[in-house]
């Protein structure tokens, strides 16, 4: 299976923009001004995995290798001192920490609106798209995250990236107005619980394909560059999106509207500033600099993630 990265680039993206659309006048005009900017680097938290240390479990969060017999995935603890205390801060560097890391980043949007710094909201908005993205990814929240431990190696990305990329324009991406949240701690674990719930469908479901579908017919191989690809056929995906009820559209649903909701919620916990002056500001030359170091440090890839990359 090729390598692609969580919700796909084009869905990381696609989210972070229809996110803007729910937003509430007048937080839709700054966001509308800089649409090109939060949606395209959307996909900065994938990149910096491979150049940052320590970004890598901020994008997922290992569930089932937290909670015991006889215990649920609310057993886990709610506050990051509550987990480091029951189950050590390697561990849980080991296997996620997804919640807890989008917390941080929510307090650093509030503050960036707070402050009225044009290059922090931008870049804090799209982190959090991204962040909340892959919270709403079953695969996201399970140890057994690419099929790996029953045999459906490959399933991470056919689930978040090939099937979206196939029929998002069947879509529909109108999911209302964003709400404000008062307990974002609070809304990111209901997040990767509604996620969570979901594990066992993504993987039975595919599995019982696999085995009535024909063989030949569940792989197709095309050209990217000078290289062949092998991926699954458009027939098997489409009949694998059908049997899962519409899940994969449902949650991009879900991330869209989570995503304007907690943009929105940062600003209104900095007090609804007026940012109608920050409408045609561009970014910093420092800013961009940063943003183009991450890029440089992208093609060493020194920095070792998982074999199946979150």
């Amino acid at each position: 299976m090729p390598k692609v990265e969580a919700w796909g680039f084009f869905a990381h993206k696609h989210i972070n923009k229809m996110a803007v659309y729910t937003l509430p006048s007048p937080l839709m005009g700054f966001y509308k001004k800089h649409i090109e900017f939060v949606s395209q680097h959307a996909v900065d938290p994938d990149k910096r995995r491979y150049a940052v240390q320590g970004e890598a479990p901020r994008h997922y969060i290992d569930l089932d290798h937290y909670y015991g017999e006889g215990e649920t995935m609310r057993d886990v603890p709610f506050y990051w001192d509550s987990a480091v205390a029951k189950y050590t801060e390697d561990t849980l560097n080991a296997y996620g920490i997804l919640p807890w890391s989008f917390l941080g980043c929510y307090y650093s949007l509030v503050k960036a609106f707070e402050t009225k710094n044009f290059d922090l909201i931008l870049k804090y908005s799209a982190d959090i798209g991204h962040y909340i993205g892959d919270a709403t990814v079953p695969l996201h929240t399970t140890e057994n995250y690419n099929g790996q431990f029953t045999g459906q190696k490959g399933i991470h990305a056919f689930w978040e990236s090939r099937i979206p990329e196939l029929f998002h324009e069947d879509y529909d991406y109108f999911t209302g107005r964003a709400k404000q949240v008062d307990k974002p701690l609070k809304f990111i674990w209901e997040l990767v619980y509604s996620s969570h719930v979901l594990v066992d469908s993504v993987l039975l479901i595919e599995k019982r394909l696999s085995n009535t579908y024909p063989k030949d017919q569940q792989y197709t191989v095309y050209q990217r560059g000078r290289n062949n690809l092998k991926t699954y056929s458009e027939g098997y995906s489409k009949t694998y999106s059908d049997a899962m009820d519409g899940m994969v559209e449902e949650r991009m649903r879900t991330a869209i509207i989570s995503v304007g909701s907690i943009w929105y919620s940062a600003w209104a916990k900095a007090g609804s500033p007026d940012l109608k002056d920050l409408y045609d500001q561009q970014v910093s030359e420092d800013f961009q600099d940063q943003l183009y170091a991450i890029e440089e440090l992208l093609k060493t890839k020194k920095i070792k993630t998982r074999a199946h990359e979150h």
